[in-house]
Order: C-alpha cells, then structure tokens, then sequence
C-alpha cells in the first residue's frame, strides 16, 4: 500500500508529539488521527479501519519500562493479529528493541524523529500488504493454544526444586481446580501458567493472559467482563470480556495483588458464581473457566495488612505453586544458558553455538536480581553482539551489586557498546551496511549510536 492511501493512527500521551506527528504526515497520508489516551485504543482498533498505528512506548503512568506499551500493542493484535503498528520510544536500546519486535511490532522508531526517516519507516511497514482483519474466534482460539504449548517448552528444569513444582503442577493439570503461582518477577510465572493449560484437558481451546498491572481501574470491568453497545462513549458494538474470550479454556490473571479492594470485590463475584455482566447490561453470562493467579506479592502479609481479601485469597488458591528465584537454584543457569543460546542463535542466524566453563562459573556466582527473564535477555544480547562462536565472559553484561552495568573488564554498557561498534567498523573496513547487520542493528540505529559516541 502506498503511503498517500493509507490511515494512520498515533497514540501518545505527548501532545506536542501528536501535533508534530500530525502535522508531518497530513501531507503524505489520506488520514491521520491522533490520541492522547491509550485506553481508547481497543475501541479506535476496532472501529477505525486503520493501516498503521504509531504507538508510544512509555506512558504517564509507566514512564521508562514501556510496560504500558507492551501492553497496548498486545491488545492492538488481541483484535487484530495483523495489525503493523510502529512503536515510539525517547531512546530505544538493542533490547527495548528486540522486545518490540518479538511482540509483534512491525518497526521501532525513536523521538524525536527526523522526519525523513519516519516517513521511510512507515512505507517500509505499509509496503507489506493491506493489514488484514482480525481472525475469527476459532482461529484466534488455536493460536492462544500454540502459544501456550510454546511457552511450556521453555520451562527447563534441572534442579530438584523445580522438577518437584512441576510434579505438582501436572498433578493438578488434569482437574479444574483454581491455581495460585507465586514468584519473584522473572522466576516464570506465565511459562507455569501455560505448561498447566497444556497439559490439561482444555489444551484446545484459549489461553487468555491478562496483566493485571498495566490494567487501569477505570477500564476493569470493560477489558474482563465485556460490554454492550451505547454502554459508554466509544462504545460503538458490544465487546466480549477476557473472561468470554477464555471460554472452555484457561484465564491468566498476572499481578493478582495489585488489584485494589474494590476491583477485588468485584473480581470475586464473578469467580464464585462463574458468570459475568458485561457493562450497560443486566443479562449474565455463563462463563466456563480454568482460573491461574500469579503476584510476586506477600499475598499473605497483603491479607494480614487488609490490602488483599482473604476470602478471594481462598477462592484463587486451591493449589498454591511457589517458583524459586534463580539464586537459589544455580544447577539451572548452565541448562537455561545453553537452551536460550540455541534459541537465539537459530532466530538471529548467529554463528554462536557454545559457552565458555568461564563464562557459565561467572553466571553462577550472579546474584540474578531479574531472574530467569534477565538471564534471557543477556543471553540473547549476547548472542546478537558476539564477534566468536563462543561466549565468554566478556560478551555478557550483568549488573553489579550497585545496579550498574558490569563487565569482567570493569567497563560499563556504554563503554563495551562502544567499544563492540569500533570493532565492527575496523572488521569491515568502515561499510556501514555490514557492521550494522553485525550488530544486529539497523542502518539508522548504527548511526544514531556513532553520533552518540562521536565515531
């Protein structure tokens, strides 16, 4: 599709981007809408016929994560799969990166933009095709089975403690009865989550997740329970609920203790009669459900304190899953290490295929404050940036106990950055195109970071 054809939609919470955005591509698009609320994201999908979305990577309320954002594009292709939505970010690493497009983003661009380059970036993302509609119940049905059948091959365990979580867990697979995990953010929750419903006997039907966390309380009800047309504004169709999307399945509600009181109220009703009101109605719903909880919260400390229900607390734990951090399992770095090594070798087309005995003693003695999911993320930076086909500890960045960046050679992540891109350049004689996919960098991002370090 040809720029000049399409309609855009941005979303940011900056009104000044949205202007300049605005202002930019009015001259090259057929339409462009800008939002500065990304709660009305699903209502804008659903009804705006969009090509393209631009989307803002860090909110108000979530400033440097880009959780908010991760979750908005989720939900982006929640409704439609096909969706090509860029997103935007202040300053955007190799890992913000990845992320991004390993979510489903079509592109990554950076603000402030040059103007150029944004337009570039978008007719690259529109000349992939007409976004195509949203699949059909079924279809999406099959998919969310996929993935979770994906996310329980990634459960490695080496280590007593986890092999003993996982006996349990299959135990428990096979009946119905509602399942609380608890962990330290990174220790696999969502992996636990998904290995249960695969290996329960309602595998073929949906794996709905929803994040807790980066669900606002106004949008509560609406995102779980549904609503009818006229409801409230934007609400232009009636609108099925996770809940309903998880029919004969598997709901998965992540960050469980960050729900407030009220929302908690609200919540237990509808787990204890299994049906749901969707918003603007007074029809219930019967509703099918295998319910999985998961928090890094003390649930218990939060139910002494009266910041969590203890009757919805006995409602969600009928079996309780406690995943260890990874400090404390250390038997499991050298299997992980080696599965996300292969993993990401395949993915980026990387020549690495082995991990020096210096580099796996030097994981053991981490501390891990991220756990597995940190584990991963260095793994595959590691794998993306390597010059060897083998790891060693100098191709992995860790934190020190302070929280920097650290090295076995004291350099900080900017240093080894920078020194990682002057190799690249000396290697291939200065050819920007090759060191970029070295790197695996884009053109644009290469240079952007040869700026930075005055290359």
């Amino acid at each position: 599709m040809q720029l000049s054809e399409a309609r855009i939609l941005i979303i940011d919470d900056d009104v000044d981007v949205l202007s300049a955005a605005k202002l930019l591509l009015k001259r090259h698009a057929k339409a462009v809408d800008i939002e500065k609320n990304p709660q009305k994201l699903p209502f804008l999908v659903t009804n705006g016929d969009y090509h393209l979305i631009l989307l803002d990577m860090n909110f108000t309320r979530d400033v440097n994560s880009g959780r908010e954002g991760f979750h908005w594009l989720d939900r982006i292709l929640d409704i439609n799969a096909a969706a090509k939505v860029i997103m935007i970010t202040a300053y955007g690493d190799i890992e913000m990166a990845i992320r991004a497009m390993k979510a489903g983003a079509t592109d990554f661009v950076l603000k402030p933009w040059e103007n150029d380059k944004l337009l570039a970036t978008i007719a690259g993302a529109l000349e992939g095709g007409a976004t195509k509609i949203a699949a059909p119940a079924e279809e999406k049905a099959k998919d969310e089975s996929k993935k979770a059948k994906a996310g329980a091959e990634t459960i490695v365990a080496s280590s007593e403690s986890i092999r003993q979580v996982l006996h349990t867990a299959e135990r428990v697979a096979s009946t119905d009865a509602n399942v609380l995990i608890l962990g330290e953010n990174g220790t696999g929750k969502s992996q636990l989550a998904r290995h249960i419903h695969q290996h329960s006997k309602r595998a073929d039907k949906p794996f709905v997740a929803v994040d807790l966390g980066a669900l606002s309380e106004s949008l509560f009800e609406s995102e779980l329970f549904g609503h009818v047309k006229g409801a409230f504004t934007d609400a232009k169709e009636d609108r099925a609920g996770r809940f309903e999307e998880a029919k004969g399945g598997t709901i998965f509600l992540d960050e469980i203790g960050n729900l407030t009181l009220p929302l908690q109220a609200k919540l237990l009703t509808v787990i204890q009669e299994r049906r749901v009101t969707r918003v603007g109605s007074n029809k219930s719903i019967n509703v099918d459900i295998r319910l999985i909880c998961a928090t890094n919260s003390n649930i218990e400390k939060m139910v002494a304190d009266k910041t969590f229900r203890q009757d919805l607390l006995y409602r969600i734990n009928t079996i309780e899953l406690d995943l260890p951090p990874l400090r404390d399992r250390p038997e499991d770095i050298s299997a992980l290490a080696d599965y996300y090594l292969k993993q990401y070798s395949k993915k980026y087309n990387r020549p690495v295929n082995d991990i020096s005995t210096a580099l796996i003693k030097k994981m053991q003695q981490y501390n891990w404050p991220g756990n597995i999911r940190e584990l991963q993320h260095a793994i595959e930076r590691a794998v993306i940036l390597s010059q060897e086909k083998t790891l060693q500890p100098d191709d992995l960045f860790l934190k020190s106990s302070a929280g920097q960046p650290a090295t076995a050679t004291g350099f900080d992540l900017e240093d080894m950055e920078k020194n990682l891109i002057v190799k690249a350049l000396k290697r291939f004689n200065g050819n920007i195109t090759d060191a970029a996919r070295e790197l695996g960098l884009s053109r644009a991002a290469l240079y952007r970071r040869m700026e930075k370090y005055g290359l």
